[in-house]
């Protein structure tokens, strides 16, 4: 597809395999590099002398906060993202403009209001989310100094969308690349070299998403993509905002039930084990978070090229694109399941010295790793629903894994097994099982067997 300023691809021609494997590399590298940000952090954290533990501890109090700004980052970001691709894919090139200019409106507004708000409510808020008077400080003195690079996180990462789905992969990877680099090299020094301790690596943090935002808007501004950020496309039109809403309300629940989830986890542990339990929490967490990043990698490389396809109504390549992004996938959660059972102790010690800390979550990483491998139809079933606008579907999911089983069997458990602090552990499996073939077996039925030139309302004039 040639475009005279500016250039785009065309998913509807060439291997399916190759588009979603060229989408998905880039992507991995830049979503490694943009785990770098928090995960940098909390290694340095953990290693900090004598208050390494208890910094920590107080570091995973934030996260819940950090993920309800990823929560609006998903909802006019990566909300946006399949409906820019799929009015690309129908050639609609004034919608796909205003798509672009209204969900950074969208972004730049509601960052604004995010981070005002954690301000005036910020000590209420974290002794809510399980903080005690040991830990309050840690998490206040790094949050303070977070917030104020709140608009940067939200643009750098909700516009690197609408980079890699007009065909400049490579480039989103810089995005993320450029920041995390400058975060390695900083938190050293702000947190080590110049005695800062955690609110060095927030610092540090804020810079780096900082120069990230800055390449974004240069790139988005610039000759290179055909859709650029334009004064006449930021002016909210209802009906775009509301297909956007529409669309990443899905990512914005699943954001906005991880910090519900990640709320109770800590207030339950905090209860049956003491701040230790909340620290191993952080630990666990880190390390689901460096395994999922591939998993994301996948689904997000097959969503250009599913919804361009979409809305090209090229039905045979859609059902392409799903099958490929599951089986990698699940071969992929294959590998790391095995991977944390050969070799826990050294994931753990990434994080932390603590001889104590250490020997507590492996147990705790074993039990909540057991089902991981169910995680790939659980993200194939919701990636495949965001992509194709199915957005009543997507939302049921999320909602049934997080909401109807990780928070109830969250505090359930507990009181069922012994000790009862594994009973939080096991809550991730039970729901990985349950949730993850609850989406796949009803995306498989209700859209992957339909999506058939022969089926009836499928057959390339009537869209899914």
């Amino acid at each position: 597809m040639s475009i005279k300023r500016g250039k785009s691809v065309d998913f509807g021609q060439g291997s399916v395999t190759g588009h979603v494997l060229r989408q998905a590399f880039p992507l991995l590298l830049s979503q490694l590099v943009q785990l770098l940000y928090n995960i940098v952090d909390r290694m340095y954290i953990g290693h900090i002398p004598d208050e390494g533990t208890d910094a920590l501890t107080g570091l995973g109090l934030t996260f819940p906060v950090v993920s309800v700004i990823l929560a609006f980052t998903m909802l006019f970001g990566q909300g946006g993202a399949p409906v820019f691709a799929i009015a690309m894919g129908s050639r609609n090139e004034q919608k796909a403009s205003k798509v672009l200019g209204n969900s950074f409106s969208l972004m730049l507004i509601s960052s604004v209001c995010i981070a005002a708000a954690l301000y005036i409510g910020m000590k209420p808020v974290l002794y809510a989310l399980g903080a005690s008077d040991v830990t309050y400080p840690y998490a206040c003195a790094y949050l303070r100094i977070y917030l104020l690079g709140t608009t940067a996180t939200m643009l750098a990462n909700g516009l690197n969308f609408y980079i890699s789905n007009q065909g400049f992969p490579v480039t989103a990877m810089i995005t993320t690349l450029t920041g995390a680099l400058l975060n390695i090299i900083l938190d050293p020094v702000f947190i080590f070299a110049l005695h800062m301790n955690i609110r060095g690596a927030a610092l540090a943090t804020v810079i780096s998403q900082t120069a990230s935002m800055i390449w974004v808007l240069v790139f988005l501004t610039g000759e290179k993509p055909k859709y650029k950020i334009r004064k006449e496309s930021m002016k909210l039109v209802p009906e775009i905002c509301r297909e956007i809403c529409l669309v990443g309300i899905t990512g914005f629940i699943m954001q906005f039930t991880n910090s519900a989830t990640q709320t109770v986890c800590n207030r339950t542990l905090l209860h049956y084990g003491g701040d230790l339990y909340v620290g191993i929490m952080t630990v666990v967490g880190s390390v689901r978070d460096i395994m999922t990043v591939a998993v994301n990698a996948f689904a997000s490389g097959a969503q250009p090229v599913i919804s361009f396809n979409f809305g090209a109504h090229k039905f045979d390549r859609v059902r392409s694109g799903i099958k490929v992004s599951f089986l990698l996938a699940f071969v992929y959660t294959g590998i790391a399941w095995l991977l944390i059972f050969l070799f826990p102790g050294f994931f753990i010690s990434l994080f932390t010295k603590d001889t104590d800390l250490i020997n507590a979550s492996i147990p705790a990483l074993h039990i909540f790793f057991l089902a991981y491998i169910f995680m790939a139809f659980q993200f194939s079933g919701q990636s495949t629903f965001m992509s194709l606008e199915k957005n009543g579907r997507a939302i049921c999911f999320s909602l049934f894994r997080k909401v109807v089983l990780v928070i109830p069997l969250t505090i359930l458990l507990p009181k069922l097994v012994t000790p009862s602090v594994n009973g939080v552990f096991m809550a991730e499996p039970v729901s990985n099982v349950v949730g993850g073939l609850a989406s796949f077996i009803t995306m498989y039925f209700t859209v992957y067997r339909r999506l058939s030139k022969s089926s009836d309302g499928y057959d390339g004039t009537h869209r899914p």
